[in-house]
């Protein structure tokens, strides 16, 4: 894992971050339209009743890691996130919210600064219960929905057709830094979720396999 984190370090070191009144390219193509709503939630991940279980494949830099995926919300603002391998070993256990942080455990040889606030980015984005709407766009098929995060922005594509929220992308004016897609059939729970970075080559695939009510 160490030697896959240089490139990342290089990458970020060397942004050049641009500034500008106009929106981003993510949403290229996209008419603005008179924003509906201030608050847009997200329905997955948020029920304190369950345990979201799921396989996961990591790909890092043509290396691959496989293990499990749980996340649980155990307050309204937090969820605890562990990730073990398929015999049950934990590699890693985090406490998640908006504004706080906390790793209970995590295995040595994942125990690396960048790794863990890359980790930590990522499920904050995917856990994450809601977002407040500055502007909005539409096309033909998708509502899209745009949320400031600092100097960054995270879009919301929510599916004309069936109403799901299907994707959210982390961008900056000019990037996509990353993108997490949902494939839900009931736009509650989703089947599988991919994030993908686009300016590192990691991707996270989670595939559903139980879920467990207390």
């Amino acid at each position: 894992m160490r030697k896959s984190t240089i490139p990342f370090l290089l990458i970020n070191f060397f942004l050049v971050v641009v500034l500008s009144s106009c929106a981003s390219n993510v949403v290229k193509g996209y008419t603005k339209v008179p924003l509906e709503k201030k608050i847009v939630a997200v329905p997955y991940f948020s029920n304190s009743d369950t345990d979201y279980v799921y396989k996961a494949n990591i790909s890092v830099y043509g290396n691959e890691l496989t293990g499990i995926f749980i996340a649980k919300k155990i307050n309204e603002a937090t969820h605890r996130v562990v990730f073990t391998t398929e015999f049950g070993n934990k590699l890693l256990d985090f406490e998640i919210s908006e504004n706080d942080f906390k790793v209970n455990s995590i295995a040595e040889e994942l125990d690396r600064k960048i790794l863990i606030n890359t980790l930590k980015n990522d499920f904050r984005l995917l856990l994450r219960k809601q977002y407040l709407i500055e502007e909005q766009f539409e096309n033909t098929t998708d509502e899209v929905y745009q949320s400031r995060e600092g100097n960054m922005y995270n879009f919301l594509f929510v599916s004309k057709t069936n109403e799901k929220q299907y994707k959210i992308v982390h961008s900056s004016r000019t990037k996509e830094k990353i993108s997490i897609s949902f494939d839900s059939e009931n736009n509650i729970f989703a089947e599988r979720v991919v994030i993908q970075h686009k300016n590192i080559k990691l991707k996270i695939e989670l595939n559903y396999l139980q879920s467990k009510s207390n």
